[in-house]
């Protein structure tokens, strides 16, 4: 018989390799192209100097080379298509619940091996941040396919200091540690612990800090929820325990009006989370635990193609 720690392991090899050859495969049929031309390079690098030609900017023109030549010369440049990704993943307790066959969580690691093989198949840096109410693993971006199955690893397995969230303590680390521009892709639930003092809203709180991100960085918040979460089903008497704080109720789902506010309550606060995000230029993409995400994944790439293109 096995020992345990054998077992485990072989799971970890076992559920990696799934995901791999899933995610190199998508990454060639679905994504082909689409990464790469969402995301612009940090900036352009100088490449050579050519002979002026009609239609050419005048302000490209390098007057150090047309005075020595005696005739007019224009620089070239090339844009720098390297990329630094980080990965900032919500692992709090929350992301344990899924009422179908995957928990949030599960997804989470999925799109984020999507993101890591597509980032790798570009030539591109990726990092990983995992937190919960504290920054409890941190990889520095680095290149190749060793790195991106670590990372990998880490999603699936990294075990949990602690159970709850605080999203401003991720984004206060990744600030602090992340010196160079990069893309930041933020995969949480977005459940954000409500206060009783008025003067403590999400607006303060948490925007701030995701404001202050967007600044330094290009910043894409990746929501997850499950359906059970948005619209509860008619099943009866339900009972609910708060996976963070273990705290219980009960609820009786068969009650019309109460489905009925639950759903526009979960809506109204979804609207207006997404309208500040948009409203601080800050790109929001939405996947389900039941959905494909990879067709929204594609779907959103292309809308930040055009976007960035016009």
């Amino acid at each position: 018989m096995e020992e345990p720690d054998q077992e485990f392991t072989r799971e970890i090899l076992r559920k990696v390799r799934q995901i791999e050859i899933r995610s190199n495969r998508l990454v060639s049929e679905a994504l082909a192209g689409s990464y790469h031309s969402a995301f612009k390079g940090q900036g352009i690098d100088f490449e050579e100097v050519r002979e002026y030609q009609p239609g050419d900017e005048v302000r490209s023109i390098d007057w150090n080379v047309t005075a020595k030549m005696g005739f007019p010369f224009v620089k070239q440049y090339r844009e720098e298509r390297e990329l630094t990704i980080l990965l900032a993943i919500d692992i709090s307790n929350s992301g344990t619940w899924g009422s179908g066959n995957r928990t949030k969580r599960e997804r989470l690691a999925e799109l984020g091996a999507l993101l890591s093989f597509s980032a790798n198949r570009n030539g591109d840096k990726v990092g990983l941040l995992l937190f919960s109410n504290q920054v409890e693993k941190y990889l520095p971006p680095a290149k190749g396919q060793k790195h991106v199955l670590r990372i990998l690893r880490e999603i699936l397995f990294h075990q949990n200091e602690s159970k709850g969230t605080d999203l401003n303590e991720g984004l206060r680390f990744l600030n602090r540690v992340m010196r160079r521009r990069a893309v930041v892709f933020l995969l949480s639930d977005f459940i954000i612990p409500e206060y009783d003092s008025e003067e403590e809203t999400i607006e303060n709180i948490f925007l701030k800090e995701l404001s202050t991100t967007r600044r330094r960085h290009d910043l894409v918040c990746c929501q997850i929820h499950d359906h059970i979460e948005t619209e509860i089903p008619n099943v009866g008497r339900i009972h609910f325990e708060d996976s963070e704080t273990g705290e219980t109720i009960i609820l009786d789902s068969s009650n019309k009006d109460f489905r009925r506010q639950y759903k526009e309550h979960t809506q109204s606060i979804q609207e207006t989370f997404v309208r500040r995000l948009r409203r601080r230029g800050i790109d929001n993409f939405q996947f389900s635990t039941d959905s494909d995400y990879v067709k929204a994944l594609r779907e959103f790439f292309h809308l930040r193609k055009n976007r960035k293109g016009r």
